[in-house]
């Protein structure tokens, strides 16, 4: 299952997004958590040190040694040099799975061991100085959706991608990558605002979607959030003690979490495992290509002087059975 969490900055999501990987590692279910934000943070709410989470190796880094490993054998593209964000898989193509050892993983993913079990961490990289004016924050987390573009995940594997809304989030089509989207946001204007946003792109690419109510104080900041979000609110967070030594790098054992907030990460748990029998792979492999299409017109061909529509495969469609054609 693909997993998103998004929302403000200040909204809580890459806690809460933390919260869920914890949990998802007391399962002991395969889990690849990225950090796709502009702002990194979510090595350190897993417990990594400063230090650690800088050290973490930037995907953007490694950009064209995952190019080339996807790329694989397939015909209808060229060179890796001719690859791009979008750039859909087809026969002969390489794809990843979650629970599996890949170079990519290799040069890109980290353990990290969790109470309960472990996960892989990856992250696009800081937005540093050398960027400015050179470079959007959408470019960063262009291998994250190349990846993304090439993954095949079961029932019971969760991929977690704690990114970044607003605009940015629809410059090509990772929205539409996801199982599953839970905003995050808190019981105010400017939180409910980000949810309207959101719902307004999404809503002609059957994104699913979910708020998760954050910050909840009372009945009054309940009694907003379901005024403003309506049914799309699935559960709300409130003050966590837990959350509160996390914060100052003193978590206790992950088991001592509120009884009220691990029973809203089992919501969240069981509302991603739902969307799997809703999966659509026809229409995935249809709004991959249609981006793909978009940003090979707007700026594609020019940058890498080709036609990149010609590297779409019609015969393919991206489902758990194209395994089967792995090239080796």
């Amino acid at each position: 299952m693909k997993i998103a969490f998004v929302g403000k900055g200040g909204s809580g999501k890459t806690t809460l997004s933390s919260l869920f990987i914890r949990h998802l590692a007391t399962t002991r279910a395969p889990v690849v958590a990225v950090d796709a934000d502009i702002n990194q943070h979510l090595g350190p709410a897993l417990g990594l040190t400063d230090a650690e989470a800088a050290a973490l190796p930037p995907m953007g880094g490694h950009l064209p040694l995952i190019k080339e490993y996807l790329r694989g054998d397939n015909p209808r593209i060229a060179s890796a040099d001719t690859m791009i964000k979008t750039t859909p898989p087809g026969r002969g193509s390489r794809l990843l799975r979650v629970d599996e050892e890949n170079p990519v993983y290799a040069a890109c993913a980290r353990p990290v061991r969790l109470d309960g079990g472990e996960v892989r961490l990856m992250a696009t990289g800081p937005f540093t100085e050398s960027d400015l004016g050179v470079a959007c924050y959408h470019s960063k987390v262009g291998a994250v959706e190349l990846c993304l573009n090439h993954l095949v995940d079961g029932a019971g594997e969760y991929v977690v991608v704690d990114m970044t809304a607003g605009s940015d989030s629809f410059a090509s089509g990772m929205f539409t990558r996801f199982d599953m989207t839970f905003l995050v946001a808190e019981p105010t204007r400017k939180g409910v605002s980000v949810y309207r946003q959101y719902r307004e792109y999404a809503r002609d690419y059957g994104v699913a979607l979910r708020v998760v109510g954050n910050k909840v104080q009372g009945r009054d900041d309940l009694e907003f959030l379901r005024d403003e979000v309506g049914e799309d609110l699935l559960v709300t967070v409130g003050h966590s003690e837990w959350v509160r030594a996390m914060e100052k790098g003193r978590p206790p054992h992950f088991g001592a979490l509120e009884a009220e907030n691990r029973a809203a990460l089992e919501t969240l748990l069981a509302t991603a495992d739902g969307a799997y029998g809703r999966r659509d792979w026809e229409r995935y492999t249809r709004q991959m290509v249609h981006f793909h299409r978009k940003n090979a017109e707007s700026w594609g061909n020019e940058r890498t002087g080709a036609d990149l529509a010609a590297q779409i495969d019609p015969e393919f469609t991206l489902d758990e059975d194209a395994l089967l054609a792995l090239p080796g």
